[in-house]
């Protein structure tokens, strides 16, 4: 096959479609292809050579990936390779326009996608271009200054560009990616998010075995211990574990992941997010920052399989214990990602062994033998699966997770998955009164289908469940029940479609070479006929019960509802299934019943008759020569009958027979073309006679009549859909179709038998069209003439007609011919219209007949009858269909295409792969190919006819009737979308209704000139295209507008309008590119693409002349700048659009934008802002930069972070800081906070000394012309006293915050002109900050972080003076905080300490410093403080470890404060201070504070409270009380504040220390209360609240040794409260650490210990709670119910209790239990554990211990009531199941149990 074709193309082609080599014309493809392919190359090549981007290289870039759908990779490698790179090389120009860099990118990713074709010898790309692309986009320094515009999509392409090309990067690649990121890597800092998601999106992974020691051995152990070690899961540890299941995934087998997988396990765990435990609060960030699920899954069924057998234990273990979580009647938040993982584990481990066992070898890496999946895997795999999944078949979310889940589990295990999926399949099918439980059944057995019916040597019994199955469906065609309805018939069509539907009884007597199985299913398959016949008896009553009459009123609408038409198809298609799959023998039967029932009956044509003529239709398409010999002549004689009276033909309302009659006949002709032939004389007697019905209901079923005969004999379509090629026609003994069942389709022998128009057939249409078509144009024609009167119906009718003819025959139309259109653009490669090759057109109806009436009538028409909107809904049809139609529709194409996809789905084989679908759909998907082929006409030429129509279609968009301008506005867009350069010729006509000069124009003109501009949701806008010339003319015809006298703003519409215009363009506009230059490398590829290979380009190469002229007009275009023009609110809004970083605006614009900046509307004076914020960046002068490279650099090889003797000159040191001048200039400032910290850049790069920076404080003489703008207008006093004035007003009360644009702006004033402006500037701000207004103070906030980050250039002495100004500035303002103001204060110090050195900074911070907690102001002011200096300190994070010490030692005697809020600050501002201790792997201990030092201090000052057994009161202090308690009230003060601390930390810092909270815990669990109840004092409660933060931390093995111990500990306390805390205490922690707990057997046998020994505690309350923490052990199969454990629970049970009557002798009640009954107790508590932990199901050991418990029914107090308790809770979890859990049970047992669960003592 491939040899032939080498031959005929001249070159191997990389992987075409096959689907093309099966289509009627499939020979003449080739020369088609290489044809294109040619001029592709050469145009393409020759393009990029004379520098035209656009539109040349756009233009052809669009038609290579035209070729790519219709022909897939159809070049040879050399080219593939060629294509690559030069679209790599134009993807990576750094000035192209966006959206051009996007629609290339898509490209790119499509050429890159099939990764097997190219192997890394093929292919290298260099990572730097793209890594420079990504930075300049994502991470744009412009992009906030409204400098550049980029369209909402461009992130996901870009990501998926990268994703394409990373298996081609270079060998080097690793290591440089290294260099460049690894500095980045600040944990404190926001660079590290960014240098972890470059790691995740760069790393190539898929090296081969030989060079992984340049791969992943660089980073991998760095990696993986920075993600262990890391804990509170912060967003950058998401993109760790994508990079890790990417790498696993790729290099299954050299990776040994043992160590790390109860790790891993523990970790997925924890992000699930599940609700655990008594009383649990959530960790915040949890809730966020989850794992990626499809990563997380990618991840596990990577590491499964191996020597070891660890991943599938610990998979097993995860699905034990969150088992119950699917269970339908829990709900909640984390059920999606419960379901999302259970839906896409199966798949990825199917997509796994299809890469193992079926995948053609490639260039990647093969995964090596001892790693690959054994058997017995697999069936693990699946068993461990099986229960959650039936589980969830039933969830509240739909079965539809579940359903796929199945259908890949049985791909791999039939025998395992789908006999528990039968059992709960036949009692649904049986039931009526839970259709809910049917529906999720079903859907489930569909996915399975294909595994149950091909049965397979897995599961060979499973054919003989399919009769039984589709006989006991049938009920479930119900009219009355919709859901139930639709999924029957989905279900039968599934199972039908897979399955000839032939009877093979016969074969029992006469082959004896039959298994059992095979002998059974030939005997069921006696039943089919049978089934058949049920089937449509079913579907006459749905029919009979859905008729019109019965359904409506009689005023109701007589269209179906949306309702109907779904089960209409359901009905439909599902018969034709059946139809198809019969044998002839059943379809006779078939047949023959559904034509007694159509022709019996007479149906309404709305309802009833339209699913009746379906049914009739499906007939007709299975075996059309049998079929009509019955339905023809007998439609044609009942129709003629009742027309021999003439008057019927006049009559409104038609006689109900004959409409049935006409729609029954039109409905059966929709067959194979060369089947009518023989019928032809009765149709064409028939259309004469109905086409001119009176009736309209008349002539449309006579219309459609006309155009079904001639779509039949007109287009080409395969004839037959049957499952297996040839149809099931040979007798039994030589072919038996049982072996056939769940068969695909062989791609290779597919044996498509296509429909292909004959002579006869299109000399039949052809007639037709003379016949019917002429005198209909010739009517016309003379009615526009005013020749001939006809009335409004008869006008209608005959575009009807007409529209009808076009709908029939459009595949054999001549294309509309005409004059092109000249030179709408200059080009200079030559653009072509793709014609595909579809069959012949005659060229007799080419278009005379059509245009010009056309034209001459649309206009007619609109002059005469305006009002006649049903012809002009006909016209635009018309006109619609002419422009477009060539034979099918694009929307129907598109639902079609997507509905194929959906069944693809459901059905595929994705563990085989190799297209094994069905044979039906195999046929589908190339009738969808030509379809394709059909529709593909974009980039058409443009001609003058299509012109006329285009001016039609603007015209009729601009009518008077909305309904009427919006269908053709829709056909008017899709029209621009078709042709070149169109929209260049529509423009100005569109304009021309929005010009002020116009008088004429009318409202609904100007409404509809607006609706053109603003375009449909997903075409073109005209308003918005990416071409200067027609911005140049559009933009400012908007804004003229307004001035027009059609404009009226009373209309709402029309406001509503221009908003949407305005915001249109505000969303969609993309920075336009201006400059479109190409760089010479581009042009070498471009070169050797139009030099090798075949097919060989014809375009001559261009010559030197050409090329140069071409980089002329390049330099021409891109000098062309665009002029400035005026209007108020759109006009500033679309002129701030314009600014851009790579041309400077024109001095008249930014006089208007200054100007702006105080005029009277607020929305202008915020464009104005941030517009003069984007001038002040443009015009910024550039500073200077030089490389350093740090001194110290060469002693440390190994990576260390942290503090080190190499970075410690960056950090602040109070005795060493720049306070003279000479300092000031020696000192090397280093803004960035993160360099330095994990390592040092290769080169980094600081400011040049200041002689060499530009000069600062510029006289007039030397500023340019923008500059002197700005210059005067914020040195006069005036301008400045409006300008803050407006600042300073409130916006909206109560809701505005720091604006960070008015920052932005004073930063570039500052930065820009030095203190050029402060004198003016100083009055403001000091009368500003002594007004306590939340708005002025929020200005001078605004300012004075402006001014601060402004000043980073200013010299020695200017800084010095500007600091004298603002020290007393901002002590003011501290000290008039308010609570409305403090936020903002936050924020400008945050804001002006951001990315600054600290040693710049210094007066700040010293001032910062100044006693924060003085008392003075009141708490609050206190609070305030610590708040804003927190700010400074945090944005410097790890370079002031002096002030961070200073500040701890000032706040330590603090922490005894008596106020709430300033309690709570400082335990936030201790959070940031112990921030920098974390304890990462290759970290230096910091020189910051540390936690462990701190702790030691603080429990010395808490021993009062460790050391006393009382109970621990929040103490309000007396003023005459004694002194020496006065050490204990301290120390609950402290205790307060640390409380807030550790609270504060939870969820915030890096790592947890352990070691240190391990000694407070002991007396958190002596305060924390055991009730949840909201009285209890602050103290009681963040005790709680600590506790349950601190269990949810991650652990490591070496802790857990260290917490039991301290555990068990508090268990033998005095206080029942602690003692109940730490069984809460243990659910949670053992929960979040479930896999490291059992990997430890000690830890477990421990804990196991402690609640087996609090089962037996003195407290009723403690007893009862461990007895929930076993059960809950037990649930989660973190302990298992063995033999001793119940041996030991049975003797306890059995302890003897005193007799009564000695106790009566005593006291009446007995207040402490004695020992016996407690251990007694402790045994019976113990059963009931073990029983609550299995709420969904009955394991052996159940019964038994039923019955030991119900002996204790009549015990004393308390024992009586957990007994109770314990039934009724059976009772109600086994309620639903109880006939299956019946099973587990004796007779005997059986008898007690229901005495127990129903006896009185149940009521009592």
């Amino acid at each position: 096959m491939k040899k032939a074709q080498s031959d005929t193309l001249g070159f191997v082609p990389q992987k075409d479609i096959v689907y093309n080599k099966l289509l009627p014309y499939a020979d003449r493809l080739d020369d088609e292809s290489s044809e294109i392919l040619s001029r592709i190359k050469g145009n393409l090549g020759r393009a990029v050579q004379l520098r035209e981007i656009w539109p040349g290289v756009l233009f052809w870039t669009r038609k290579l990936s035209t070729y790519m759908r219709l022909y897939g990779r159809k070049f040879s490698k050399e080219d593939h390779v060629l294509f690559i790179k030069l679209l790599y090389e134009l993807v990576t120009i750094p000035k192209l326009e966006i959206s051009m860099m996007q629609g290339l990118a898509r490209l790119l990713i499509n050429l890159l996608k099939k990764k097997e074709l190219l192997s890394r010898e093929d292919l290298e790309l260099p990572w730097r271009p793209l890594y420079e692309l990504h930075d300049r986009i994502l991470f744009s320094k412009t992009e906030h200054l409204g400098l550049n515009w980029f369209p909402n999509s461009v992130e996901s392409v870009l990501k998926t560009l990268v994703k394409n090309c990373r298996p081609y990067f270079s060998e080097s690649a690793t290591q440089e990616m290294l260099d460049e990121w690894r500095p980045l890597l600040c944990p404190f800092d926001v660079t590290m998010q960014r240098a972890i998601s470059y790691f995740e999106l760069f790393l190539p992974t898929t090296l081969p075995p030989t060079l992984h020691h340049k791969g992943f051995k660089l980073w991998f152990d760095e990696l993986i211990n920075l993600w262990v070690s890391v804990q509170n899961l912060p967003s950058w540890e998401v993109h760790l574990v994508n990079l890790f299941a990417r790498l696993a995934n790729d290099n299954i087998g050299y990776i040994d992941w043992d160590p790390y997988i109860p790790k891993i396990f523990t970790r997925i765990l924890r992000s699930l997010n599940l609700p655990v435990g008594t009383s649990q609060m959530m960790v915040p960030r949890y809730v966020t920052n989850a794992y990626d699920i499809s990563h997380v899954v990618l991840w596990v069924s990577s590491l499964l399989g191996g020597p070891s057998k660890q991943t599938q234990a610990q998979l097993s273990g995860l699905f034990n214990s969150i088992t119950s979580f699917f269970h339908p009647s829990n709900h909640g938040r984390w059920l999606m990602k419960l379901m999302k993982l259970l839906q896409r584990l199966p798949a990825s481990v199917v997509r796994r062994l299809h890469r193992e066992r079926y995948r053609k070898p490639s260039w990647l890496t093969p995964i090596p033998d001892t790693h690959k999946l054994t058997e017995e895997d697999i069936t693990e795999f699946v068993q461990s699966m099986m229960q959650p999944v039936l589980l969830a078949m039933f969830s509240k979310t739909g079965s539809l997770d579940a359903a796929q889940a199945l259908q890949n589990l049985a791909l791999m295990r039939p025998e395992l998955v789908i006999p528990p999926v039968l059992e709960k399949t036949y009692p649904a099918l049986e039931t009526l009164t839970e259709p809910h439980q049917l529906t999720a059944t079903l859907s489930c057995m569909i996915g399975v289908a294909r595994s149950l019916v091909s049965g397979g040597q897995r599961f060979p019994e499973g054919p003989t469940h399919m009769l039984p199955l589709l006989m006991r469906a049938l009920p479930g065609v119900d009219p009355n029940d919709f859901s139930k309805c639709m999924i029957t018939f989905q279900f039968i069509a599934t199972f039908v479609t897979l399955v000839p539907l032939v009877d093979c009884s016969s074969a029992l007597h006469e082959r004896t070479d039959l298994t059992e199985v095979e002998r059974e299913m030939c005997s069921a398959s006696a039943e089919f006929e049978d089934f058949v016949l049920q089937f449509m008896d079913r579907c006459f009553a749905l029919i009979d019960s859905s008729t019109l009459e019965q359904t409506r009123e009689e005023t109701e609408t007589e269209k179906m509802t949306h309702l109907e038409s779904l089960v209409e198809l359901g009905l439909s298609s599902t018969f034709s299934t059946i139809l198809t799959q019969c044998s002839l023998d059943i379809f006779k039967v078939a047949l023959e019943k559904v034509f007694n029932f159509a022709t019996t009956n007479i149906f309404e044509t709305r309802v009833a008759g339209r699913m009746v003529a379906d049914m009739c239709r499906a007939a007709a398409k299975c075996h059309p020569a049998e079929s009509l010999k019955v339905f023809v002549p007998h439609c044609c004689n009942a129709i003629n009958q009742i027309a021999v009276n003439e008057e019927v033909l006049n009559e409104e309302e038609l006689d109900k027979e004959f409409l049935w009659n006409l729609q029954l006949l039109s409905e059966v002709t929709r067959v194979d073309g060369d089947k009518l032939i023989p019928y032809r004389s009765d149709l064409v007697q028939i259309l004469q006679l109905t086409l001119h019905l009176k009736c309209k209901q008349g002539y449309i079923l006579a219309c459609n009549l006309l155009h079904h005969v001639l779509r039949s004999t007109a287009l080409i379509y395969p004839t037959e859909y049957c499952s297996v090629p040839g149809g099931f026609h040979q007798p039994v003994c030589d072919y038996l179709p049982i072996k056939d069942w769940g068969r695909p389709g062989d791609l290779w022998n597919l044996d498509i038998r296509w429909h292909v128009p004959s002579v006869e057939e299109i000399s039949l249409a052809f007639y037709l069209l003379d016949l019917l078509l002429q005198p209909e144009l010739q009517r016309l024609q003379r009615f526009s003439k005013g020749e001939q009167e006809m009335s409004r119906d008869d006008v209608l009718q005959s575009l009807t007609i007409i529209q009808h003819c076009l709908l029939g025959a459009g595949s054999l139309m001549a294309p509309l011919k005409g004059e092109p259109i000249p030179d709408l653009i200059h080009l200079s490669a030559i653009l072509l219209q793709l014609l595909l090759y579809f069959f012949f057109s005659h060229d007799i109806y080419g278009e005379f007949i059509y245009l010009f009436i056309f034209v001459l009538f649309a206009d007619y028409i609109l002059e005469h009858s305006e009002d006649d909107t049903k012809s002009l809904f006909s016209i635009i049809k018309i006109i619609s269909d002419l422009l477009h139609f060539k034979g099918s529709h694009k929307h129907e194409f598109d639902s079609r295409w997507k509905s194929f996809n959906l069944v693809k789905k459901s059905m595929e084989n994705r563990l085989h792969g190799k297209k094994q679908h069905i044979r039906a759909l195999l046929i589908d998907r190339v009738m969808l190919q030509h379809e394709l082929r059909k529709l593909t006409v974009e980039g058409c030429q443009y001609r003058t006819t299509h012109q006329e129509l285009m001016k039609d279609l603007l015209r009729l968009s601009t009518s008077t009737y909305s309904q009427i301008r919006s269908r053709a506005q829709s056909v008017l867009f899709t029209a621009l979308g078709t042709y070149n350069f169109c929209c260049r010729d529509l423009i100005p006509h569109v304009l021309e209704f929005l010009n002020p000069d116009n008088s004429r124009v009318t409202q609904q003109q100007f409404k509809g000139a607006l609706y053109c501009l603003l375009g449909n949701h997903s075409g073109v806008c005209l308003a918005n295209l990416h071409d200067w010339e027609c911005i140049a003319l559009t933009w400012p015809g908007i804004v003229r507008s307004g001035l027009s006298s059609a404009m009226s703003l009373e209309k709402p519409s029309i406001v509503r309008l221009f908003d949407d215009l305005a915001d249109k363009i505000h969303r969609q506009y993309e920075t336009i590119g201006i400059d479109f230059s190409i760089p010479g490398e581009c042009c070498a590829v471009a070169k050797l693409l139009m030099t090798t290979g075949s097919p060989f380009p014809n375009e001559p190469v261009p010559s030197e002349e050409e090329s140069e002229e071409g980089l002329k007009r390049q330099k021409l275009k891109n000098s062309e700048a665009v002029e400035p023009w005026k209007f108020e609110h759109i006009s500033i809004g679309f002129l701030s659009l314009l600014l851009r970083d790579d041309h400077q605006l024109p001095p008249a614009a930014v006089t208007f934008f200054v100007k702006s900046l105080n005029h009277d509307s607020l929305y202008v004076r915020k464009v104005a802002i941030s517009a003069v914020a984007g001038i002040m960046k443009q015009i910024k002068r550039p500073h200077k930069k030089v490389p350093v490279s740090p001194k110290e650099m060469s002693k440390y090889c190994k990576i260390a972070a942290g503090d080190r003797p190499d970075n410690q000159w960056l950090q602040y040191n109070s005795s060493n800081l720049p306070r003279k001048q000479q300092e000031w200039e020696q000192c090397v400032f280093v803004e960035k906070t993160h360099w330095g910290y994990y390592c040092w850049p290769r080169k980094m790069l600081i400011y040049a000394p200041a002689e060499e920076q530009p000069t600062q404080n510029l006289s007039r003489e030397e500023m340019t012309e923008r500059e002197l703008i700005i210059f005067d207008h914020f040195t006069d006093p005036v301008f400045i006293n409006q300008f803050i004035e407006f600042l300073s007003l409130e916006d909206r009360k109560g809701k505005d915050k720091f604006s960070p644009r008015r920052f932005c702006l004073f930063k570039g004033l500052f930065r820009n002109f030095g203190d050029a402006f402060l004198p003016v500037l100083q009055p403001h701000m000091e009368r500003l900050v002594s007004d306590s207004h939340e708005s002025k103070q929020r200005c001078v906030a605004e300012i004075i972080s402006g001014l601060i980050r402004g000043c980073k250039h200013w010299s020695f002495s200017k800084v010095e003076s500007l600091w004298k100004l603002l020290c007393p500035l901002l002590r003011t303002a501290l000290s008039n905080i308010t609570i409305e103001t403090y936020a903002d204060w936050g924020t400008c110090i945050a804001t002006a300490c951001e990315s600054r050195d600290p040693r710049k900074l210094h007066r700040l911070f010293e001032m910062l410093m100044e006693s924060p907690v003085n008392g003075e102001g009141g708490s609050f002011v206190d609070a305030c403080r610590l708040y804003v200096l927190q700010g400074g300190l945090a944005q410097q994070e790890w370079r002031v470890p002096e002030l961070l010490h200073r500040l701890l030692q000032y706040l330590e005697p603090k922490l005894t404060q008596v106020y709430k809020n300033v309690r709570e600050r400082i335990g936030s501002v201790l959070t940031y201070i112990f921030m920098i201790d974390v304890n990462l792997p290759f970290t230096q201990p910091t020189s910051s504070p540390r936690i462990s030092d701190f702790t030691k201090r603080i429990l010395l000052k808490l021993k009062p409270l460790t050391e006393g057994d009382e109970e621990i009161q929040n103490h309000v202090i007396e003023e005459n009380e004694v002194e020496e308690q006065d050490e204990r009230t301290q120390a609950i003060k402290l205790l307060k504040t640390v409380l807030k601390w550790l609270i504060a930390s939870a969820g915030r810092s890096f790592t947890t220390a352990v070691p240190e909270q391990l000694q407070l815990l002991p007396l958190l669990f002596k305060i924390a209360p055991v009730e949840n109840d909201d009285s209890y004092d602050e103290l009681k409660r963040d005790a709680k609240t600590c506790l349950s933060l601190i269990s949810q931390g991650l652990l490591y093995t070496d802790q857990i040794p260290l917490v039991l111990c301290v555990l068990k500990e508090i268990a033998g306390s005095s206080s029942w409260h602690a003692r109940y805390t730490v069984l809460t205490y243990l659910q949670i922690m053992v929960f979040y650490n479930l896999f490291t707990f059992m990997n430890d057997q000690k830890a477990v046998k421990d804990v196991r210990g402690l609640v087996i020994k609090l089962l037996e505690d003195e407290q009723l309350e403690v007893r009862e709670m461990a007895a929930t923490t076993l059960s809950g052990f037990l649930q989660c199969n973190f302990l298992s119910m063995d033999a001793p454990m119940q041996a030991h629970f049975e003797a306890l049970c059995k302890t003897r209790l005193p007799k009564k009557r000695k106790r009566q002798l005593g006291f009446v009640v007995d207040t402490i239990p004695s020992a016996d009954l407690v251990r007694r107790h402790a045994g019976v508590l113990g059963l009931s554990a073990c029983i609550l932990s299995s709420p969904y199901d009955v394991p052996t050991w159940m019964p038994q211990l039923l019955m030991d418990l119900s002996a204790h029914l009549n015990d004393t107090q308390p024992i009586e009531m957990t007994v109770k308790k314990t039934l009724s809770n059976f009772r109600r979890t086994h309620h639903d199941n109880w006939q299956q859990h019946k099973q587990q049970f004796t007779d005997d047992q059986l008898l007690v149990l229901t005495d127990l669960l129903v006896s009185p003592c149940y009521y009592a």
